[in-house]
């Protein structure tokens, strides 16, 4: 049923200029503008995408938020680091990350925060 449906993931934000310049010139997502007052979107296909919705009293949930999917992770990481992006360190039972890494079978993932606290992730999946 939902499966074609467009899905659009709705990010807390304390300061919209803040975390607009964050989304648009660290991560490269391309704007697509304001839905409401109070509101902006990022979208490439006008099908899915990231709206930032003011919240100035409010916070991140404290889990991973939005995964993108990268082909290769490793150049994703150096791209986003020579744009300022910091990539977390966990050690955690089940979770460890080595210079920002964690490794299943299945996929490599690399954690960092956005401007407001959110937190972000890239993956790559292990063929």
């Amino acid at each position: 049923m939902l499966s074609t449906s467009k899905a659009t993931t709705i990010l807390p934000v304390r300061d919209m200029d803040r975390a607009r310049m964050f989304y648009e010139e660290s991560l490269g997502l391309t704007p697509t503008g304001p839905m409401e007052e109070g509101t902006f979107l990022f979208s490439d296909d006008g099908r899915n995408g990231i709206e930032l919705m003011l919240k100035p009293d409010g916070g991140p949930s404290g889990n991973t938020e939005v995964s993108f999917e990268v082909e290769d992770l490793a150049s994703e990481l150096k791209t986003l680091e020579s744009k300022g992006v910091q990539f977390e360190d966990y050690d955690l039972p089940g979770l460890k990350t080595v210079n920002h890494v964690a490794e299943s079978e299945a996929h490599r993932a690399a954690w960092f925060t956005d401007t407001e606290g959110n937190i972000l992730c890239l993956h790559e999946i292990v063929s």
